[in-house]
């Protein structure tokens, strides 16, 4: 793909990226480098490669999905200014 200082500071506009004008002549070099660099990748045959999920095989172990309470009702009552009969007390709130 031919780049030009246009192209480039219309690509830094979309960006939101302020780049002065004499810095845009070094910065079209360098995208023009990366999308060499990217075609190059195109050549790469990939046919019978599988796409990759993850680095190393790691065993996934899944715990059962059970409802509970917690088991910590003591500890979070602990909390509450006040609690009757293993629930939190709040202020009635009806207009």
């Amino acid at each position: 793909m031919a780049l030009d200082k246009t192209t480039v500071a219309r690509i830094a506009y979309l960006a939101r990226i302020e780049v002065p004008e004499e810095q845009l002549d070094a910065l079209t070099g360098e995208l023009a480098k990366i999308l060499e660099w990217i075609d190059q990748l195109k050549e790469v045959d990939t046919e019978n490669v599988e796409p990759m999920r993850k680095v190393m095989e790691i065993p996934v172990h899944w715990r059962t999905d059970e409802v509970t309470d917690g088991g910590r009702r003591e500890d979070i009552l602990k909390n509450a200014p006040e609690t009757h009969d293993g629930y939190f007390v709040v202020p009635k709130v009806v207009e």
